[in-house]
């Protein structure tokens, strides 16, 4: 996602030539500060997009098979994120894998070109959804040399344990800490800070999985709103699924459990939290 130019001999340049003697004096100079512009604005947008694109691999967010066309291959920019990346087509129920080749033609695991109809839905790729062909796509996208945006094909995935999809509670955490830093960064992935309590103190975090459905973690000592380094590393008290975000001992029943949960959603969270509590 770096823009580039190419000189008279077709070699690609960072930057535009110096203004010569025979350029226009204030053409010349104008250009290079709007093609420097341009590479900052491309580096900001870039990163936003890729953002949001990871977001919406978790969130299986589908476009109709024209939007994904319009919106996604057509666009100038987004497409070289777009053709790096492995996408799903869902028609009546069949699902397929397949990737946005060089020429903006769709291509399978076996390279050969796939149709992609209007009414199709379509969702990236989570490493989850590839089963078995997994392993060919990392190595189809290995011989083109593709680097993805975000981590996809060699994405981590975790699954949760039969005690813990039968409960309500993530036990494997609690007791464990993470670095205040590292958990306010995963604002960055849906998680929100708790509402500050007594003294300005926020003492949960937490991440909507679904409608009326969200992962807490009861922190201690909590964080000092607008002090956030103020009490250093969190502790993780209680980790827990429930209908809102709230503190976890003034709560008396908990109807909720983990075994309903998307396997994707179960596997982000599980490795956001392994993340920030590695020590």
């Amino acid at each position: 996602m770096r823009p580039y130019v190419r000189d008279a001999d077709g070699k690609p340049r960072k930057a535009l030539p110096a203004p010569a003697a025979k350029d226009d004096p204030e053409l010349a100079p104008a250009e290079r500060k709007r093609f420097a512009a341009l590479k900052k604005d491309v580096r900001t947008v870039a990163g936003d997009q890729v953002r949001r694109l990871e977001a919406a691999m978790v969130a299986q967010r589908s476009w109709p098979g024209a939007e994904f066309r319009d919106l996604f291959v057509a666009h100038p920019l987004l497409w070289h994120l777009v053709r790096r990346l492995v996408w799903l087509s869902e028609v009546d129920g069949e699902v397929t894998a397949f990737r946005v080749a060089e020429d903006r033609t769709f291509a399978d695991v076996e390279d050969d070109e796939l149709t992609l109809p209007d009414e199709a839905s379509v969702r990236l790729a989570h490493p989850l959804h590839l089963g078995e062909d997994l392993g060919a796509w990392s190595e189809l996208f290995a011989d083109y040399e593709i680097l993805q945006p975000f981590p996809q094909l060699g994405r981590a995935v975790h699954a949760l344990t039969e005690e813990e999809s039968a409960g309500h509670r993530l036990a494997r955490f609690e007791g464990a800490s993470a670095p205040v830093g590292m958990l306010l960064g995963l604002t960055k992935r849906g998680w929100e800070r708790g509402t500050p309590q007594d003294a300005g103190v926020e003492r949960w975090f937490s991440r909507r999985m679904a409608t009326d459905r969200y992962l807490v973690i009861e922190l201690d000592p909590g964080i000092a709103v607008g002090m956030v380094e103020e009490f250093g590393d969190q502790k993780f008290e209680t980790v827990f699924l429930d209908t809102r975000p709230d503190d976890y001992w003034r709560r008396r029943e908990y109807k909720l459990r983990f075994g309903g949960l998307d396997p994707v959603i179960a596997s982000e969270i599980l490795a956001d939290l392994t993340e920030v509590t590695a020590k």
